[in-house]
């Protein structure tokens, strides 16, 4: 059945917006997850450059060779940190730099939720983070300067953000509605809050 305020959202229980996201974390294969390191607490030597890189499809690479294992991915994902001059691989004892191109995560889906009263966009990334878009979680557009192309990005954590892939970014353009303040506009409602994520050609 589906939600009359919110068409093609299931009718769900009251403040289950938890168990969506914990679903949507043993989907990834993340099943409880594990707290993450505090790589923010952490000012260990910088040991320079060994060659990783974070390209934009979410794979990694060194000197010109793939990670294959994904666990070993997901772990690279727990301890990135983004500094003010890049990013880096950080644990108690030393950092390295990751090159990365566009953004360290790709979002890979996304889900509409009914919280509260309110829409909630659910965003679940290639390394199995999910977050509900909201003011510490917001939407933010890009537009090539040449081709006029948006790029739409979520912020997922500590400065760290998803790129949206193109069929979970077509959802939240079929989601999004005309902004009245903003002739052309065109806004995502989530948790209470609107993100302009585009404008009407």
């Amino acid at each position: 059945m589906s939600n009359a305020k919110f068409p093609n959202v299931p009718d769900v229980a009251p403040g289950s917006l938890a168990d969506l996201i914990a679903t949507l974390q043993t989907e990834t294969g993340l099943g409880t997850p594990r707290p993450l390191p505090p790589v923010h607490l952490w000012n260990p030597a910088n040991c320079g450059d060994i060659g990783l890189e974070r390209r934009r499809d979410g794979s990694w690479w060194q000197n010109g060779v793939r990670f294959s294992r994904e666990k070993l991915v997901r772990l690279f994902s727990t301890i990135l940190r983004r500094d003010s001059d890049g990013y880096y691989l950080v644990t108690p004892h030393e950092k390295v730099v990751v090159k990365v191109e566009d953004a360290p995560f790709v979002g890979i889906r996304a889900d509409r939720h009914e919280s509260g009263g309110h829409q909630v966009i659910v965003v679940t990334t290639n390394v199995g983070d999910v977050v509900a878009v909201d003011s510490e979680h917001p939407i933010r557009v890009v537009s090539d300067r040449q081709t006029g192309e948006p790029s739409t990005y979520v912020l997922i954590r500590g400065g760290l953000e998803a790129r949206m892939a193109r069929p979970p970014y077509y959802e939240l353009v079929d989601w999004s509605e005309p902004d009245p303040a903003d002739d052309g506009a065109m806004s995502l409602a989530s948790s209470g809050q609107k993100f302009q994520i585009g404008r009407v050609a």
